[in-house]
């Protein structure tokens, strides 16, 4: 799914009540995003609507995976990704909010597009640190970090700055 393609909610005509949609998130969505962050990925997401006279509320069910950088190698690593959100939007045109659950639209407002909710409902789900698992990094890769590291190990410390480790 692109972000272009249909993530637009036309809420207007619905009446009050419960409303499902479901989201197949693919690497061509995540391409429009112009991130480093996330390269691809397959990511389902559920979402369930409640239409009421003043407000929308979603419940949003994430499950997938996404393509991310190794922090260690710099190749590609798969993370799996999963979790609940929510979010209520209100009509008003006097009202703002600080508040990242809850958007405000405009009285006139007719649809709501979830294509940014989406993506950053995916993209906070990524860990910090993402690594291979041991052994599975790029071995021309992490033998450069190795090296690096034995000869830390191998270099003499000038004996002044191994007194001031001293001091502690």
């Amino acid at each position: 799914m692109s972000k272009k393609e249909d993530t637009t909610i036309r809420f207007s005509t619905l009446k009050p009540g419960k409303y499902t949609y479901h989201y197949a998130l693919t690497d061509e969505f995540f391409d429009e995003w112009k991130n480093d962050e996330i390269q691809g990925g397959e990511v389902e997401i559920d979402v369930m609507m409640e239409r009421m006279e003043r407000m929308l509320m979603f419940d949003f069910r994430l499950a997938g995976k996404v393509t991310t950088q190794c922090d260690r190698c710099l190749g590609e690593i798969e993370v799996s990704i999963e979790g609940e959100e929510h979010l209520s939007a209100r009509f008003s045109d006097t009202e703002t909010t600080d508040d990242e659950e809850v958007v405000v639209l405009s009285e006139s407002a007719v649809e709501i597009d979830l294509a940014q909710w989406l993506y950053e409902y995916v993209a906070v789900r990524i860990p910090l640190q993402h690594i291979h698992p041991e052994g599975e990094c790029d071995p021309a890769v992490t033998r450069y970090i190795t090296d690096e590291d034995e000869e830390k190990e191998n270099t003499e410390i000038d004996p002044r700055w191994e007194a001031l480790r001293n001091l502690k």
